[in-house]
Formats: structure tokens, sequence, C-alpha cells
């Protein structure tokens, strides 16, 4: 073989590995989805090439300054030692202003309020929503494990629901709305339900919005784990991992929990609370059968108990503590791993009496909210973004 005809070889190899993936026929612009995709493998690729050349972690050229403009004036500052950027509307008050305390995704190991995304979406919901916006960080795996980045996104949700913090952002506490993506949707939904038995902190959230979240760590055997296993913006083995990391960077513990063998007997009684052929939907269940958990051994829950902790799981929460949660609004999407996790807590939360609105995006992968903005660009993530705007717009 010449080395042309080698050099044609491998150059299509690779642009088949980095850029080709098989995709749902309804994908929009299935293209732009490969191109973002392999974006996203060749900065893993890299990342850690590039920071031992010293460099930082390569998805730091996403971060943007805190730049106000005409509309709004953003501010990165602490709450409670907690980095957080704040978008403020800088047309003139008429009464106290809606909030949003939004927390990013990025499986607890990536993300920053300061990426360009999510910078631009504080922007849009401060704008459209005339709504004070707290974009909060936490620290990450794999330096810093669970419970930290709960810890973290608690003490600063509390430091802004004090009523020195309300009133200095003019801030109506009868209309504030807890939100969150992804790993952020996790941290969401478990400071929500922590504020509940917070006898300190007395303002009562208003909605809680959970945009594609993960929700549990004990079965990743669910249809939508088996559907979606290698579908872009986020495969089973990625989502595996950073729950893994989450916890440990014991390969022992991610190993078991690809082989769904990482839960001890002792603690079976749980899966009632995450068994999808109760909670799912009769059409997500079709062609799938209920597979009985195969336990393993107590030595990894005994060394990381946190994946069995509620905080970690808000999906574990007992009925009696669902019951006191605010009107809740759910994302999830056809082609996305988590699908099935914010399906059965709409399940959960329904008959536990609370008011649920589920937004399914039956066109959507993990992450579409994202995808909107100027890096980006999809007309489905600029439809979503429209939709989900105008919900809280009408109900926060």
């Amino acid at each position: 073989m010449g080395k042309k005809s080698l050099f044609l070889l491998i150059s299509c190899v690779l642009l088949a590995y980095f850029v080709y993936v098989p995709l749902p026929d309804n994908i929009d612009q299935p293209w732009k989805v490969m191109m973002t995709w392999a974006f996203m493998k060749v900065q893993m690729h890299l990342s850690g090439l590039v920071e031992t050349l010293g460099y930082g972690p390569l998805l730091n050229l996403l971060e943007v300054p805190p730049a106000s403009d005409a509309n709004i004036l953003v501010t990165d500052t602490l709450f409670n030692n907690v980095p957080v950027r704040v978008f403020e509307p800088k047309q003139k008050l008429s009464a106290m202003r809606r909030a949003v305390f939004y927390i990013h995704g990025g499986g607890w190991a990536m993300g920053d309020a300061a990426w360009k995304p999510y910078d631009e979406l504080g922007r849009q919901m401060a704008d459209k929503l005339n709504a004070v916006v707290i974009s909060t960080n936490y620290r990450l795996s794999p330096q810093y494990h669970f419970p930290t980045q709960f810890e973290d996104v608690y003490d600063a949700l509390r430091w802004f629901l004090r009523k020195k913090t309300l009133a200095e952002y003019s801030v109506d506490p009868t209309r504030i709305c807890i939100a969150g993506d992804s790993a952020g949707g996790n941290l969401a939904a478990a400071v929500t339900q922590k504020l509940l038995d917070d006898p300190e902190v007395k303002v009562k959230i208003k909605i809680q919005s959970l945009i594609y979240p993960a929700l549990q760590a004990l079965d990743f055997d669910l249809p939508s784990y088996r559907e979606n296993a290698h579908y872009p913006l986020l495969r089973k083995s990625d989502m595996v991992g950073f729950w893994s990391m989450y916890f440990s960077t014991d390969k022992a513990l991610k190993e078991a929990m690809l082989a769904n063998q990482h839960t001890p007997v002792e603690s079976s009684h749980l899966f009632k609370f995450v068994n999808w052929s109760s909670l799912l939907p009769e059409r997500f269940k079709k062609g799938h059968l209920y597979t009985n958990p195969i336990h393993g051994h107590s030595d990894l829950a005994k060394k990381y108990p946190g994946f069995l902790d509620v905080r970690s799981s808000p999906l574990l929460a007992d009925d009696s503590k669902l019951r006191g949660l605010p009107l809740t609004h759910i994302l999830t999407c056809q082609y996305d791993v988590l699908r099935d996790d914010g399906l059965m807590y709409v399940s959960r939360l329904r008959a536990a009496g609370v008011q649920v609105v589920n937004e399914h995006v039956e066109d959507g992968v993990h992450g579409v909210l994202s995808l909107y903005n100027s890096l980006m660009n999809f007309k489905v993530g600029h439809r979503v973004l429209n939709k989900y705007l105008k919900w809280l717009e009408e109900n926060l």
C-alpha cells in the first residue's frame, strides 16, 4: 500500500471515529450533532495532554468574563465563599423581582457559570423574565467528591435565601425558582428536598425546574440506558463514569456500576423507588423486560455510601418527603440515557400529590438546552429555550 493510500485510509478511520455516529432518523441537523460530538471527543482526548503541558484545562476556552451589556448587569461574587455569577436587569424597578437560582451541569466534574453557554442562558433568563439570576459554581470531581458539590450548592443557596441577600438584590421571596441541568438538575432536586428539613430557612421555593436530571445511581439498566447507550451527547459509559467519579476514583466502583452490580443486598429495599417497570409510562416500557438487580458485595457501599444517599440520588426520597415539594417542571429528552430518571420522578411526585409539568422533547438529545447558544445555534435548542422561558414567565 502506497503512502498516499495509507494516509487516506488513516484519515478516513479518524474521521469516522471522531465525526460519524449513528443517530435516530428524527434528529434535526444530524451533521451538526456529529460535529459537536466530535469536538467533545477531541477535547476529552486532548485535555490531559494540554494540562500536562501547563496550559490548564482545555474547556477553560469556553469561559467568558462577567461583561455587562445595555440590559444586564453581570457580576462575579461569592455567596458564603462559593463563587457565583449574578445577572441583574438594568431596567427600572416597578416591583420586587422574581429570581432563578441556577446550577450548571457537567457530571459534577466540569462546567462553570462562566462558560459561554451558561453565561448566555443567564442573560436570557434575566432579560426575558426581568429576573435576578444566580448562577452558582461548586467544587468538581475528581479533586472533590460527594457530598462536597451538594454542600457547596446548598451553602450558596442558603446565603441567597437570607432576608439580607434577597433585599440586596430586590428579590420577591415568594417568586424564587431553583433550576439546574443534568448534574445541576440532580443538585437542584437534592437541595430543594433538603430545604424542607432546614428550620433556619423560612423562604418557600415557588418552583423547582429539573432539566434532564440525573436522579439515581442504583440502576443503570433502565430502558433509556439500553436504547441510548451510544448516542451523543451523553453515552451510558460516560454517565456511569461521572457517577462513579462523583463518589471515588476507585476503578472497582466504576466497573461494578457498569455491570449494574454495585448495590448490596441489604439495600435491596431501595429499588422500589427506582423500579421502572412500575414507574415509567407504558410507551417507554415497550420492548423491554425488567431484570431483577444482581446485588454486589457490601464492601463498595461501605467504602462509598454516597450512592445510597438521598442527597446524591433524590429518587430515593420517601413519599412523605416528596409531598412537601413545590410546583415542579421536569424536562426530558427522548434520546438521552437520563430520560427515565426524569420520567420516574414525574410519576413519584404525581403519586405524592405534587403538581408536575413534564416537557418531553421527542427529538431531543442530552444537553439540548445548551444547543441554542451562539457557539452551536441549533434550531431545536432555540425551540426548547423559548418554550422553557415562556413556561417560567407564566409560572414564576
